[in-house]
């Protein structure tokens, strides 16, 4: 923790409410009137007695601090406004945790004459001395709150012993041992309750430290989701420029030519200038279609609310039966999708998106005439098989082609596996894509 920790910005408030419980406890505590003041009356005078004689070897007099209930509210209420500010930097958490001990004392040894103690504003101290320090610091600090406990207890017994002196020998022996054994149950449980605590605070701060890790492990992830998405669209931007100026430029060019060739030939020879007028409808027909794929290439929903198979029906329909250029002619693509259960959007996307590169490519290069395009799912892994009997290509001098590299990269993005082979009977696509299951 870097900043101070103060009231709006407490790590746990429940914590916070605890400390005000406890120091309300030690505070109504400071001002009751415990049963034991007529026994300490009778034993003042006991007291009194044994000043004169001298005090036992090793008792404490009940008369050594003097009874200030005030004194001692005062301390506990400036020890609990403290705990609405705790430093986080060593030179001041240091003096922060003095002034706390300073102030117990006080409180303490205010109301020491009176028979009492304060426990549970140690456990306070303890609470407090986790969310500042690091272990060894709660460590020491919870071993010094002990001891102070510890030495408060000691003194407490000596005034307790002192109220006694006056009873006969048997009756005080037997008060001796039976408050003895009540204090060091005591000791016990209060050594329990502070250990406790401490295991508490470090639960509470290991948990804590292990959602802010969490929560900046899926920052970066979602950073990193972006920046994959945003490479992503880059590549396919750059594949839709490519296809752009390698059909529609191509197209165009071509068109151009045809047009200017139709205007020389115009009055001179009017039959081929329509020809070349014809063939100029055909390529503009041609680069309205290029125009309208790579609009579609485009979608941010390929599927646009349709079933894979469906878009997948759709997309052939467009290759073969929709395509007014006729560029593969007598190109037939025979589906098969048999998928058991419905996949997730996104490897639907995907499967679409390399069917689609995968289909563009044999419709222009591979002068195929049979396609089998096959999607097979099971309940772990989808494979997309697609082969054609068309002229092949060298993939030593492919590799590096946009299109398969960026199928692959598709697949490799969802720890899937693109392979390809290709000869001069035709080109073997197969990508296999698991299936997470949620």
């Amino acid at each position: 923790m870097s900043r101070a920790i103060q009231l709006h910005n407490h790590p746990f408030r429940f914590l916070l409410y605890l400390e005000w419980g406890l120091l309300a406890v030690a505070l109504v505590s400071t001002f009751e009137s415990p049963p034991m003041r007529p026994v300490r009356r009778v034993a003042r005078e006991g007291i009194q007695e044994g000043l004169r004689q001298g005090p036992p070897p090793g008792a404490l007099q009940a008369g050594f601090f003097h009874y200030s209930p005030i004194v001692g509210a005062i301390a506990l209420i400036l020890f609990g406004l403290l705990g609405l500010y705790l430093p986080t930097h060593k030179p001041s958490k240091i003096g922060h945790t003095a002034l706390q001990l300073l102030l117990l004392l006080i409180s303490s040894a205010s109301v020491l004459n009176d028979g009492r103690t304060f426990p549970f504003v140690y456990l306070v101290l303890v609470i407090r001395g986790g969310l500042m320090y690091g272990l060894m610091g709660r460590l020491l600090l919870t071993s010094t709150a002990f001891v102070l406990f510890l030495v408060g207890l000691q003194l407490r017994l000596q005034t307790i012993f002192g109220l006694g002196r006056n009873l006969p020998p048997e009756v005080r022996s037997r008060l001796r041992g039976f408050i003895t054994s009540l204090h060091l149950n005591f000791v016990v449980l209060f050594g329990l309750a502070l250990l406790l605590v401490v295991l508490l605070i470090n639960a509470l701060l290991t948990e804590r430290e292990s959602q802010h890790r969490l929560q900046q492990a899926n920052q970066d992830l979602l950073s990193s989701a972006q920046e994959i998405e945003k490479l992503a669209m880059d590549q396919e931007r750059s594949r839709i420029a490519r296809d752009i100026h390698d059909a529609l430029g191509h197209s165009l060019t071509a068109l151009n030519i045809q047009l200017e060739s139709a205007v020389k030939l115009f009055d001179k020879e009017p039959v081929r200038s329509q020809q070349f007028l014809a063939n100029a409808k055909r390529l503009g027909t041609q680069s309205l279609q290029e125009v309208r794929h790579s609009v579609a290439a485009l979608q941010q929903d390929p599927l646009a609310g349709k079933s894979l198979e469906e878009a997948l029906h759709h997309l052939i329909h467009q290759l073969t039966e929709d395509n007014p250029s006729r560029s593969a002619p007598h190109l037939r693509i025979t589906p098969r999708i048999e998928l058991v259960n419905p996949l997730p959007n996104n490897l639907k996307i995907l499967l679409y998106r390399i069917v689609q590169e995968g289909l563009t490519n044999i419709v222009k290069h591979a002068n195929a005439r049979q396609v089998r395009l096959q999607l097979i799912g099971s309940a772990a892994i989808v494979t997309l098989t697609i082969e054609d009997d068309g002229q092949g290509f060298d993939i030593a001098q492919t590799k590096s082609g946009f299109g398969l590299q960026s199928m692959r990269d598709r697949a490799e993005s969802v720890s899937g596996t693109f392979t390809v082979n290709s000869s001069s009977h035709g080109t073997r696509l197969q990508v296999s894509l698991p299936i997470e299951r949620r």
